[in-house]
């Protein structure tokens, strides 16, 4: 069964950290470009950090020198460690699997929340 499941989200002052990770079964993790996603209320989902088809990273402006994607495929995880966050951070978390052609995989999602 193909399966993402996030998790590490939560209840964080602003200027904290929190580390997310997304643990993939089901596939062939290494051949996988691994991102993620995030959505607020009213917001439409967007990109947060991806490694590209080549292995390279990607952040959005509003993450970069804040946020590090990372994976490790011994354990087919990719993680998001977010450090300086602000409130404007606040979103669920979507984990992100693409291997064109074959349609992009989706977690569930994990609640991240910074308020003070």
């Amino acid at each position: 069964q193909v399966q993402l499941v996030e998790s590490g989200g939560g209840l964080v002052p602003p200027g904290g950290s929190l580390r997310l990770s997304c643990e993939a079964s089901g596939i062939i993790f290494s051949i996988y470009a691994m991102g993620w996603y995030r959505q607020a209320p009213g917001n439409q989902r967007e990109l947060v950090a991806a490694f590209t088809d080549i292995g390279s990273t990607n952040y959005a402006d509003s993450v970069k020198g804040r946020f590090t994607i990372s994976r490790d495929n011994a354990k087919n995880t990719v993680y998001l460690q977010m450090d300086s966050l602000k409130p404007e951070d606040t979103a669920v978390y979507y984990c992100n699997a693409r291997h064109v052609p074959l349609s992009p995989i989706w977690g569930q999602g994990t609640q991240v929340t910074v308020s003070s």
